[in-house]
C-alpha cells in the first residue's frame, strides 16, 4: 500500500477497504456477477455494454469491473488502496485472463491530473466510493470532466443525508477507525446489534416486524454483495460525506446531465442517480428507497 493510504489507516483517519473486499472476494460466484450486471443494465438503461468504454473509479472488489466486462465493454479500473486494485486483478485472472480491454491500475480520484489523462469514456461509475475520498465534491467534478459529452452516462451512489443521524454516523465511523485492530469486530458486533434492534421495535410498532427481520438471516444483497461485508463497510468506511437525492440531482443538471434512472434512499444508504451528458433525457426511473450500502 503507498506510504499515503497507510498513515492515514495506521492514524485512524481512514478505513482498509481493500482488506475487506479481500474477504468478500470468497462469495464472489456467477450469482453474484448476474445480479452486478443486472444492476447495470437497469440503471444504465441499456441489454449490453457492447462498444462501449467503461470507467470504475474505486472498483474495490472488481465485481462491477467485470460484470462491465461481461458486458461488452472495455473497463478501466482504478483504486487509491493497493488491495482493491490486487483484488481487481484477482477478479480478472479468474474469469477474464489476459485480457487486453480491461486495464487495472492505482490511481486517486482526486487527482486531477491524473484524471484528466485518463480522457473521456461512454461510462463512468462510481459505486459508493466518492464519499469516502475525503474531499466528495471535488472527486465528482473529476469523475464528471471523464464523462463523454455528448452521450456519456454517469452512475454514482452517494450516502443520503439524514441531517443529525449522518452527523453521528460520522462519529460512530470515526471512532472504529481509532480502535485497536483487536478491538473493531467487537465495535461492529455491537453498534449491528443496537441498530437491528432500533430497527426491530421501529417496524413492530408498525405492525412489519418481518421486514425489519428477514433481512438479518440473509447475506446476499442487491447488486450481488454480501450484507456481512457491508455492513463492516458501512460501519467503519471513513472518510464520510453524504449528500440529499435533491441536492446531487441539481448538482448534475446544472452541469448539462439528465437523469435517466434514479433510485432515491429514504434512510441510511445511498441515493443512486444515473445521469447522461448533453442534456439528454431519456428515462427516469424512481423506485422506493431502500437501506443499506
Amino acid at each position: 500500500m503507498n506510504s499515503d493510504a497507510m498513515q492515514e489507516i495506521g492514524v485512524g483517519k481512514r478505513f482498509a477497504f481493500g482488506a475487506n473486499w479481500q474477504r468478500f472476494l470468497a462469495t464472489v460466484d456467477e450469482r453474484r456477477i448476474g445480479a452486478a450486471e443486472a444492476s447495470l443494465r437497469a440503471m444504465l438503461c441499456a441489454p449490453d455494454l457492447r462498444g462501449k468504454s467503461f470507467l470504475d473509479i474505486g472498483c474495490g472488489s472488481g465485481l462491477f469491473s467485470l460484470a462491465a466486462r461481461r458486458l461488452g465493454a472495455r473497463v478501466h479500473s482504478l483504486d487509491f488502496d493497493p488491495q482493491s486494485v490486487a483484488c481487481t486483478e484477482e477478479l480478472r485472472r479468474r474469469y477474464c485472463p489476459d485480457d487486453p480491454d480491461w486495464r487495472i491500475e492505482q490511481g486517486s480520484v482526486l487527482d486531477r491530473a491524473y484524471m484528466s489523462a485518463l480522457g473521456a469514456f461512454d461510462v463512468v461509475y462510481s459505486w459508493g466510493v466518492l464519499h469516502h475520498t475525503g474531499a466528495m465534491w471535488l472527486a465528482l467534478e473529476n469523475a464528471l470532466d471523464c464523462v463523454e459529452p455528448t452521450q456519456g452516462k454517469l452512475f454514482i451512489a452517494i450516502y443520503n443525508d439524514q441531517g443529525w443521524k449522518s452527523h453521528a454516523w460520522w462519529f460512530i465511523k470515526r471512532a472504529y477507525n481509532g480502535l485497536p485492530r483487536a478491538l473493531k469486530p467487537a465495535f461492529v458486533t455491537f453498534i449491528s446489534a443496537v441498530v437491528n434492534v432500533l430497527v426491530i421495535v421501529k417496524y413492530t410498532v408498525r405492525l412489519k416486524p418481518k421486514s425489519a427481520v428477514g433481512p438479518l438471516f440473509v447475506d446476499d444483497r442487491e447488486r450481488g454483495m454480501s450484507a456481512k461485508y457491508d455492513r463492516i463497510d458501512w460501519i467503519g468506511g471513513f472518510p464520510y460525506e453524504f449528500a440529499s437525492f435533491e441536492v446531487l440531482a441539481r448538482y448534475l443538471e446544472a452541469r448539462g446531465f439528465s437523469l435517466i434512472a434514479s433510485i432515491r434512499n429514504s434512510s441510511h444508504g445511498c441515493n443512486e442517480l444515473a445521469a447522461q451528458a448533453g442534456g439528454v433525457p431519456r428515462r427516469n426511473r424512481v423506485a422506493p428507497g431502500r437501506g443499506g450500502a
